[in-house]
């Protein structure tokens, strides 16, 4: 039976099985919400910016500091690209 996760969780099997499958609980919450809504389609491809791997550094570091991940001044390429993916 799916537990009720309150009034800011808005598919609770949803959020459940993301967090079963190791998501973050902003995440879970994120996607299940998403999901909950029917104008949006978080299943589907996204928009049309490229891949990080097209990203410069520099755009990557303001990406992670819009997102606030720890170490990112630390981090090369591959680490910001990383992080931002697991966020």
């Amino acid at each position: 039976m799916t537990k009720d996760h309150g009034p800011s969780i808005k598919d609770d099997a949803t959020y459940e099985a993301l967090r079963e499958d190791g998501a973050s609980k902003e995440k879970a919450a994120r996607i299940a919400n998403a999901k909950a809504d029917s104008d949006q389609n978080p299943s589907e491809k996204g928009g049309s910016q490229p891949p990080y791997e097209e990203w410069t550094k520099d755009a990557l570091y303001e990406r992670a500091q819009e997102l606030e991940i720890d170490g990112r001044s630390d981090m090369d390429k591959d680490s910001l690209i990383k992080a931002l993916r697991n966020n």
